[in-house]
């Protein structure tokens, strides 16, 4: 099992801030920490979008990405990104990183999904936006987890319905609740990944802090792994 600590867009555009998320997930424990890498003129619609100078703002540049990936080869823990263009593919293959995350928007993406699996590398996938009850067939051939997501931000307890979730079918879990409840109950009931955002603090501004884990959460639910695994 693994946790990874989706740091996203809450650096809120500020490298320092960055920086300390990746040294809070490690200390915390977390294995994984995850950023988002795009183009927020190109990603990104004005209309019916509040928070389009945010996503502006919190774009990272090939040197930022490059300064984050170097501090988390400093403090042994890995670097992953949710990339959504195949320019920034290109950034991460520069980089070496080891895998790759697609998000739920970026699922009918081909030329996107082509590109990452020429790389021939790890591929994980949210399905947050896939209705279909098969699995994508872009991936057959590729080494992919698929984690089970719903796209909402926050997402109700009440939409999860874990109970209809089978995780020998999908890999893990891509949380988007609040609190840490349905990441535990998804670990018990087998998911081998989880993927929640994470954060210095809920009051932050940001479309994403709410629905986030602090350190103390993201703790909690290392120890709640580690005794899990002590059990099953």
């Amino acid at each position: 099992m693994e946790i990874i600590a989706e740091i996203g867009q809450n650096h809120n555009g500020n490298l320092r801030t960055a920086k300390k998320l990746i040294e809070k997930a490690k200390n915390s424990g977390a294995d994984v920490v995850k950023f988002q890498i795009y183009d927020a003129k190109k990603l990104f619609s004005k209309i019916n979008n509040p928070w389009y100078d945010y996503n502006c703002k919190t774009e990272l540049s090939f040197e930022k990405v490059k300064i984050l990936y170097e501090e988390c080869k400093k403090l042994k823990i890995e670097f992953m990104a949710s990339v959504f263009d195949i320019e920034r593919v290109d950034w991460l293959e520069k980089l070496g990183v080891k895998r790759y995350k697609i998000a739920s928007r970026s699922i009918f993406d081909k030329n996107l999904i082509n590109k990452i699996i020429e790389t021939n590398k790890p591929i994980i996938v949210s399905l947050g936006f896939w209705k279909k009850k098969s699995f994508p067939k872009s991936f057959c051939n590729s080494r992919v987890s698929f984690l089970y997501c719903i796209s909402n931000y926050p997402t109700n307890l009440k939409q999860i319905k874990l109970s209809n979730v089978c995780f020998k079918k999908f890999s893990g879990f891509s949380d988007h609740t609040i609190g840490i409840n349905a990441s535990k109950i998804a670990m018990s009931r087998g998911a081998r990944i989880i993927e929640k955002h994470f954060t210095l603090s809920h009051k932050t501004y940001g479309p994403d802090h709410a629905c986030s884990m602090v350190p103390t959460q993201l703790k909690e639910l290392v120890k709640f792994k580690n005794d899990l695994k002590k059990c099953i």
